[in-house]
């Protein structure tokens, strides 16, 4: 369906692409990985028509194209559902699938009712529960990744890419995404499918294409390959020891750094109770709408509860605000790392000093030469790879602009820290660093919340796991019996396995 020979794309001082060959078949899944970096992004948006490869041919249904734009690719049959959002917050998610392909009248007017029914349509093929009059901006990030994939499917896609598709997803709602792929794939649809997640590369895909610094390194029949073999292509050497060593024990006798009271979210949490000890890594898991990212939120004061009381180092913190938190010693990684937890038009300087901006003020104004200094500091700590303290966070890698966020909390926060999601869409190096990094300030003493829709990462990072199910606590899980089975087991059980 698909041949790209030879492509080739620089930017002003970097070689993105260099002589890529690349092919993918109808009725084929094909994944392509590689780290954060390695020129996955750059391929596809040439293929979708975004960029113009400076060099090299493109093969699509057997003629050779070269598209002016996006639009001429999907016309095409070409549609690419990024791992970033494109939505439109304030419209419903009826008028978001439809949006420039509204249903009309006969007198040319948008037909409302016929839209949304169609809406309605398309969000049951996906299986899902989502109603279609709710702002898009108000959905879960879950849920607007559903919203993105209805949008591809209300056309006639013969070339469907999915970047990092299953990012914020849980278990089951992944299983329904594989079985719409399978379903496509059956219908002579070729998919392209970028993950972080090898897993699932191993689960659903035919053939695995690996770039690195902008070439092809290999490309193998899924069967003929492995794990193992993947990561070192995709780094360049073996990565040891993936998940770190675990605390050889909690003392749990001692008073938690973070503990939450019957805290309450209507609608959303009910009356949950939780301790984080010194030195531990607590997991949080649960199916996504569990309710984990509000308790989360509550905690930190992002947003209000009607109930309940949050503690730190046995002081109770009254009111519950960022402000308050963050002066008791606590830090907050959100899961959107782009719209809630970076300042996507400052330099890494100001990221990093984003939360103690008190330590760099001299009488009225700030200091830029101590912010300066305190980002290289967090530069060479976290080994983030990047132009300076006053290079641009948005041109930097998803896992370097994660280490910038940790830099930022870890000199903030002496007590506790909540993360939602740390490794989403990190590449594989970046999350055997991150995690390194988790263990180190366990270590030190800093009692760690962490939330994670990926199992294998619950399982191999905690020292303890929380589940979650419908806003409630549902088991703590310990030692020899956190497992991938127990805790879905605690997050999908029925109101009668409960009782």
């Amino acid at each position: 369906m698909l041949t790209l020979t030879g492509i080739q794309k620089s930017f002003p001082g970097v070689k993105a692409l260099s002589d890529v060959d690349f092919e993918v078949r109808a009725g084929e899944v094909h994944a392509l990985v590689g780290e954060n970096g390695a020129g996955k992004s750059t391929l596809t948006k040439i293929i979708g028509g975004a960029y113009t490869p400076d060099g090299g041919t493109i093969t699509y249904d057997g003629a050779a194209r070269r598209w002016g734009d996006p639009a001429a690719a999907k016309a095409a049959g070409i549609h690419i559902i990024y791992q970033e959002f494109v939505l439109f917050p304030h419209l419903s998610v009826a008028e978001n699938i439809f949006k420039g392909n509204e249903k009309k009248t006969a007198f040319g007017l948008i037909d409302h009712r016929a839209t949304r029914k169609a809406a309605e349509e398309i969000i049951a093929r996906l299986g899902v529960r989502i109603d279609v009059d709710e702002r898009a901006g108000a959905l879960s990030v879950a849920d607007q990744q559903m919203v993105e994939i209805a949008k591809a499917l209300i056309h006639d896609v013969k070339l469907l890419i999915l970047d990092e598709p299953t990012a914020v997803l849980s278990e089951p709602e992944v299983e329904l995404l594989f079985d719409l792929v399978r379903t496509l794939r059956s219908e002579g649809v070729g998919v392209i499918y970028i993950s972080h997640r090898l897993d699932e590369i191993f689960e659903l895909c035919d053939r695995v294409t690996v770039l690195k610094d902008g070439q092809n390194i290999a490309t193998r029949p899924i069967g003929d390959t492995d794990h193992d073999e993947l990561v070192s292509l995709m780094v360049g050497r073996e990565i040891e020891n993936y998940f770190p060593p675990k605390a050889t024990a909690i003392d749990m006798a001692a008073p938690p750094v973070l503990h939450l009271r019957n805290i309450s979210v209507p609608g959303r949490v009910s009356n949950v109770t939780l301790n984080v000890q010194p030195g531990e890594i607590l997991g949080l898991a649960g199916l996504i709408g569990a309710g984990r990212t509000e308790l989360a939120q509550a905690a930190f004061g992002v947003i209000e509860h009607d109930g309940g009381e949050v503690f730190v180092h046995g002081q109770k913190i009254d009111p519950v605000t960022p402000r308050a938190m963050i002066r008791a010693g606590v830090g907050y990684v959100t899961e959107d790392r782009k719209g809630q937890g970076l300042f996507m038009n400052l330099d890494v300087a100001r990221n990093v000093t984003g939360a103690s901006l008190g330590e760099f003020v001299s009488g009225w104004m700030i200091s830029g030469r101590q912010e300066i200094r305190a980002a290289e500091t967090e530069i060479d700590n976290f080994a983030i790879r990047c132009r300076g303290p006053l290079g641009d966070v948005d041109k930097l890698s998803g896992g370097n602009q994660q280490k910038i966020i940790f830099g930022r909390w870890t000199r903030a926060c002496h007590a506790a820290l909540v993360l939602d999601e740390p490794t989403r869409g990190v590449d594989v190096g970046a999350k055997a660093e991150i995690y390194k990094i988790m263990r180190s300030l366990a270590n030190e003493g800093i009692g760690i919340l962490m939330i994670s829709s990926e199992l294998q990462e619950v399982v191999g990072m905690s020292d303890r796991v929380a589940v979650m199910r419908e806003g409630a606590l549902s088991g703590l899980l310990e030692g020899p019996e956190i497992s991938e089975e127990n805790i879905m087991h605690l997050a999908a059980q029925t109101d009668r396995e409960a009782a």
